[in-house]
């Protein structure tokens, strides 16, 4: 599955999604649009399956998930503690990086109106799959389970970003004109659902065919319905869905050469978007990698890079560094290849096997099975280069784990942030080793744009 290429049809649906995204608001997506697409689209398995397709390319490409610059890998390592931004007035990470947001920054409202165009977009499969009268039961299975998977994952970041939003289902314009934010617990309840939906119905992960794996099957919606229930201190459920994901050990396995993890044919990776076009890498090379200094937007921070122990064999291969005359910056080296190359080496990976069993250690621990999370703990850090764990308590350990994961995700689609946010700790590490940081800087502000559209959205975030 290196190139699609495009029928009328598709053409057609592709042209749909870019009028869709060039809108202001999600909001002002109309609904002859939505009619057109039930229409036109979803009358064979072809066209369908180019509508779904053409979601992941819009999610690799814009909004919060795109590796490129202004994505959240980016931009909320720069809210956090990851990433340095040079202090180029025009540099875009420059307002995240000294925690000085304002409801009208571009990139806030950015990640707003993108994503809830990509939730309408994977609202108008569900619906065009439900009406179409020629698409198989398996088809019909296999493209709303994507489509419902994509609806769970993308208002899982909306939320842990923005606080309180809408959970939005539906393609109606007029309701969705005028929706009100959902509370945070009822999104949770919302894409629960969501994934236990898309788990009974995606293809079955032991039998996938999709050997680059980028299309999600059972397991993606599983690992991410695990990290979904760590968030939500259900340790219990954490535990055994990330269990289901680590039993696949003939499909999924922890890659023991640290260099191979973010090739494309990693065994650890579970789900990944595909470049667009065979020889393309990933948006994360292009943007992060600098050859000489001064950086020309951002670098991995000091504080970031001093934590490794020197021997973590994530330093070594994970993290380049640049030098000029008595000076030193460095970037990640996560994904190398910040080229176009004779065939793609590398895609941009959501989730990956370590995750699974650093979220199994956690909910572990929580439980008081301190014996079994420090098993699952030290198979990361064993992976490393490093020694077995020397915690013993439950704190010590929770404390190793949550280290662990910043050395294991750093720069990965915000973890670090999140982390530090449902620990409730980013308070206590970010406060005086960032200047500007504010306890309120919890949430991102709501959109100006969207509370002068829609007044049901208001209160605006506290600090904003």
């Amino acid at each position: 599955m290196k190139t699609f290429y495009l029928t009328i049809k598709q053409f057609l649906w592709v042209s749909i999604l870019f009028m869709l995204n060039s809108c202001d608001s999600f909001v002002d997506v109309e609904l002859p649009k939505s009619q057109l697409i039930n229409t036109t689209v979803f009358e064979d398995y072809p066209t369908a399956n180019a509508a779904i397709i053409d979601i992941y390319a819009n999610i690799r490409d814009k909004g919060m998930l795109t590796g490129a610059g202004l994505g959240i890998s980016n931009q909320l390592g720069n809210f956090a503690d990851e990433i340095i931004s040079t202090q180029n007035p025009n540099n875009p990470s420059l307002n995240f990086y000294n925690n000085s947001l304002l409801a009208s920054n571009t990139s806030v409202s950015g990640y707003w109106n993108i994503t809830y165009n990509q939730i309408y977009a994977a609202n108008a499969v569900i619906e065009g799959v439900a009406a179409s009268k020629n698409l198989s039961v398996d088809q019909k299975k296999q493209l709303t389970g994507e489509a419902l998977f994509i609806r769970a994952l993308l208002h899982f970041y909306l939320v842990n970003v923005f606080g309180d939003v809408p959970y939005i289902t539906q393609t109606d314009y007029k309701k969705n004109s005028t929706v009100s934010r959902t509370p945070t617990g009822e999104v949770y309840q919302n894409y629960i659902a969501d994934l236990e939906n898309a788990i009974a119905v995606l293809p079955d992960t032991a039998t996938t065919s999709d050997v680059e794996r980028v299309r999600p099957n059972k397991s993606t919606a599983q690992g991410l319905l695990a990290r979904i229930y760590l968030y939500n201190k259900s340790y219990p459920e954490a535990a055994n869905m990330a269990s289901a994901v680590l039993n696949h050990e003939g499909l999924y396995v922890l890659e023991q050469n640290i260099a191979k993890v973010f090739l494309i044919g990693s065994k650890e990776t579970i789900w990944q978007l595909q470049s667009g076009n065979a020889g393309l890498n990933t948006a994360e090379a292009s943007f992060f990698t600098f050859t000489s200094g001064p950086p020309p937007l951002v670098s991995l921070s000091d504080n970031l890079v001093n934590s490794f122990k020197p021997n973590d064999l994530r330093k070594s291969n994970w993290i380049k560094t640049i030098t000029k005359g008595t000076a030193t910056w460095y970037h990640p080296y996560k994904y190398k290849e910040n080229k176009s190359t004779s065939v793609s080496k590398e895609y941009s990976i959501v989730f990956r096997l370590a995750e699974q069993y650093l979220i199994r250690a956690e909910a572990r621990a929580q439980q008081g099975d301190l014996i079994g999370a420090k098993e699952d703990l030290n198979k990361i850090r064993l992976r490393a280069g490093l020694s077995g764990t020397t915690a013993q308590t439950q704190q010590e350990i929770l404390d190793g784990i949550l280290l662990e994961r910043r050395w294991e995700f750093f720069t990965e689609r915000g973890h670090r942030f999140f982390d530090l946010k449902r620990t409730g700790k980013l308070d206590s590490t970010l406060t005086g080793l960032k200047l500007g940081w504010n306890t309120t800087d919890i949430l991102f502000p709501i959109p100006e744009s969207e509370l002068s559209t829609n007044p049901n959205l208001r209160p605006q975030n506290p600090g904003y």
